[in-house]
């Protein structure tokens, strides 16, 4: 390590390897490493300093910018290498095969120095950076709003969910390396679809290979402690001059339970607690179910229910892909919810951003909003004409008219999207079976087991009407009741305080 050589050698050999730096690749991969590193220093101070930065600042600060300054920095040390190799050939043995390294030179001392602590910064940025890349890549700006276009309708669809505040990746990843590493081969093919237009429109659902629900629903929504029912009241329009309300209200029978603490019953029986429900796939969307199996959890015993109108072979169930029942199966749109338009004009009614004084504003709004267009641009156009030609000649005024038409554009925004053909018809929903057939999937009196049993369609099984209310007494949050009675009478209840009987121990 040490040299004897004059110093007038040493420098001339320290001059020959800065000399080596002196070639096209090295000079570009240190413009190219120092514009990079500008730039990420740039996009850093927007990503911390701005409220709601764009996705592609994340894109270019962490991913994008990071790759060409590496690039950049690798090319500076392939030209050097290239250059002494070009050297040697044109002087043969002036200069060695290996670099010489003497720490008695204090510039070689200094070079070595300035590269170790170039390096260990450089590491340190490097995983901050790649910390802040896996970080943004599993945010919902990346899944929602880089490919704005494809991913449109899941985005709009999702911020005006239940589920708003839950990021994409806790439902569609969940937990652990494994899942992880899944989605992000999954989501490789994604990026190649969407950058050459591979993608299908609509998006299909349901989800293939979806994590199952008790890993990721099941954080947060618990079904063993489920119990009890939910009262839900239910406000509807009719397309009459008078938009007449309609109230449906009802007990919905939720159930649930722990063995430990109640017997499972209600709709979460389904629920894998002490049954469980397992179906043959034998259409893509889940929805045409023929073959359905009961396991009892604490007997083992299995009961297979088959539709009586078959149009599968025994040998076709078999080989079907078998699929144990959890919350998806029921909630298939917890987050990306297309709104049908009848429902959509009902919730603006009831939220008095549409005037139930306006006369058929529910059947104007609807037949609006289920025109044929070929874009939202059309979409805003057809609805203005469509809304316009009707409530001119009644003499409606304007400031009320374009509020009316505001409120109906901004549904149609919100809940159907020509260019990825989507709409509340292209996705179906299980819950319930107003729109689509949901439950009837299964309890619609023709599933039947091999003894005759059969998987009812009784209403009551999983809902009780308490009542109903048509006009005046519908209107929306006015719900109809007959009064409290007391089981015992103590007098005026509305007199008494609860508390001052119901300590909780000796009455």
């Amino acid at each position: 390590m040490s040299s004897n050589e004059p110093p007038a050698q040493q420098n001339s050999k320290n001059e020959r390897m800065r000399g080596l730096f002196r070639n096209t690749i090295s000079l570009i991969g240190t413009a190219l490493a120092a514009i990079s590193l500008a730039n990420i220093a740039f996009l850093f101070l927007i990503d911390f300093t701005s409220s709601r930065p764009s996705p592609y600042i994340g894109i270019f600060a962490y991913v994008i910018m990071p790759a060409f300054l590496i690039l950049g920095l690798l090319l500076i040390p392939v030209g050097m290498l290239l250059e002494r190799r070009r050297r040697r050939k044109l002087a043969p043995g002036e200069i060695p095969a290996y670099p010489r390294l003497d720490l008695n030179n204090p510039a070689q001392r200094r070079s070595i120095a300035f590269f170790i602590s170039f390096v260990v910064v450089f590491v340190m940025l490097t995983a901050i950076g790649s910390y802040r890349a896996y970080e943004f890549s599993d945010s919902v700006q990346f899944c929602g709003q880089l490919c704005h276009t494809v991913m449109k309708p899941e985005y709009v669809a999702y911020t005006l969910s239940p589920h708003a505040r839950v990021a994409c990746v806790d439902c569609h990843v969940g937990a652990g390396a494994g899942w992880y590493v899944k989605s992000k081969l999954s989501g490789a093919y994604q990026v190649y679809a969407a950058a050459f237009n591979k993608y299908p429109r609509p998006i299909p659902t349901p989800v293939e290979n979806l994590r199952p629900a008790q890993g990721t629903c099941e954080q947060c929504h618990w079904p063993r402690k489920f119990h009890g029912e939910q009262f839900k009241v239910i406000t509807h329009f009719a397309a009459d001059e008078k938009n007449t309300p309609r109230q449906v209200r009802m007990l919905i029978k939720t159930g649930g339970g722990d063995p430990a603490t109640g017997v499972a019953s209600g709709i979460h029986w389904h629920m894998n607690i002490g049954n469980e429900v397992t179906y043959a796939v034998t259409d893509p969307k889940r929805q045409n179910i023929q073959w359905v199996q009961k396991k009892d959890l604490a007997t083992g015993r299995t009961t297979v229910y088959q539709s009586k109108d078959m149009t599968v072979t025994p040998e076709e169930i078999q080989k079907a892909p078998k699929r144990v029942m959890d919350c998806i199966d029921c909630h298939n749109r917890p987050t990306h919810i297309y709104v049908p338009p009848d429902r959509s004009v009902d919730q603006s009614l009831i939220a008095k951003r549409l005037d139930p004084n306006m006369p058929f504003i529910k059947q104007q709004a609807v037949a609006a909003l289920t025109g044929d267009y070929k874009s939202e641009e059309d979409a805003a156009k057809g609805i203005t004409k469509s809304l316009t030609d009707f409530y001119s000649p009644k003499g409606v005024d304007k400031a009320t008219l374009d509020k009316t038409i505001k409120e109906v554009q901004r549904i149609y925004d919100s809940s159907i999207f020509p260019y990825m053909k989507v709409d509340w018809r292209t996705h179906p929903d299980n819950i319930g079976h107003f729109y689509f057939p949901g439950c009837f999937r299964c309890h619609d009196g023709n599933h039947v087991s091999s003894d005759g049993k059969v998987i009812s369609r009784d209403c009551t099984i999983c809902h009780v009407i308490l009542g109903q209310d048509e006009g005046p007494e519908a209107i929306p949050g006015r719900i109809a009741t007959t009064g409290f009675t007391h089981p015992v009478d103590v007098g005026d209840v509305t007199q008494l305080n609860c508390y001052d009987c119901h300590t909780g121990g000796t009455q």
